[in-house]
């Protein structure tokens, strides 16, 4: 009878991580192209996801205020801090979809972000696929957003 046994790398944690680092290296030399402006279709779905936190008056109210915000920029890090929200995995269509605009040069659109001072966080009210793509790539990635 034949007893297969696992044989263990005192390196392959180590082998592992270099093989991740090599990874997040490559990713970091893409440069992320990026659109002057939000696009169209943002605004209204700034405008859904806002107003399932906050009345269909305040909602309009704050999607007005954002396209008449300028353009700021934060870094990636600094905003998932700031939303207290979780990273989404490379498994999220969504956020493959992002990240393959990205690899393949296409610009993308600026964060649409609201300060929720009640509760100290930023509300990412339209880009939350979009910021974890760019996260996937560059934690210190600069990222231009408008800001109310």
């Amino acid at each position: 009878m034949f007893h297969s046994r696992q044989i263990s790398n005192p390196y392959a944690e180590e082998l592992t991580s270099i093989k991740e680092g090599e990874r997040k290296m490559e990713k970091k030399h893409i440069k992320i192209k990026w659109l002057s402006e939000p696009e169209a279709h943002d605004y209204p779905a700034a405008q859904s996801f806002l107003s399932i936190l906050f009345e269909e008056s305040f909602a309009k109210k704050f999607v007005k205020e954002l396209k008449k915000a300028p353009i700021s920029e934060f870094k990636a890090k600094d905003i998932f801090r700031a939303s207290a929200l979780s990273l989404l995995g490379v498994s999220n269509s969504h956020v493959q979809k992002d990240q393959q605009k990205i690899e393949s040069g296409q610009a993308i659109a600026p964060l649409l972000l609201v300060r929720d001072n009640t509760n100290g966080k930023v509300i990412i009210a339209d880009g939350y696929h979009r910021l974890c793509a760019i996260y996937s790539f560059d934690e210190d990635a600069v990222i231009p957003c408008k800001i109310i």
